[in-house]
């Protein structure tokens, strides 16, 4: 199951501080929009969204149709194919994308012990 490019996204109590410490590791601030409370930021292919106020805890996130860089791949499997994968190893999802549906769309799991999985495709799904 290829899920697509990786980060993991941090809930922050400060982002200004969080931004300054991952810039301290060597990450550089590539996306975001710090006005609304959030930011990407990247070191080599490693990816850290950091996120103040938008949600509890810290997810793990895929995006299909991307490389690591955020650049649209030709080719991928879209995320209502993935869906289908998931429900047909019977991992339940908490949301769930519209199978019939050609845009962007995400679904939402959790492992066993409760950390979020976030599967997000911002492209529209791949021509066949």
């Amino acid at each position: 199951m290829e899920l697509g490019a990786f980060s993991i996204s941090l809930s922050v109590k400060d982002l200004d501080a969080s931004r300054a410490f991952y810039e301290a590791l060597g990450f550089s601030v590539t996306g975001g929009d710090a006005a609304q409370n959030w930011l990407v930021l990247r070191n080599a292919n490693t990816v850290v969204g950091l996120f103040k106020g938008m949600f509890e805890g810290n997810w793990l996130t895929f995006n299909p149709g991307w490389d690591q860089q955020a650049k649209p791949l030709p080719g991928f499997t879209d995320i209502r194919q993935l869906q289908a994968q998931l429900d047909a190893s019977g991992v339940p999802l908490s949301t769930r994308a519209d199978h019939d549906g050609n845009g962007p769309a995400h679904v939402m799991l959790s492992d066993p012990d409760g950390n979020v999985i976030l599967i997000d495709q911002h492209v529209p799904r791949p021509s066949t």
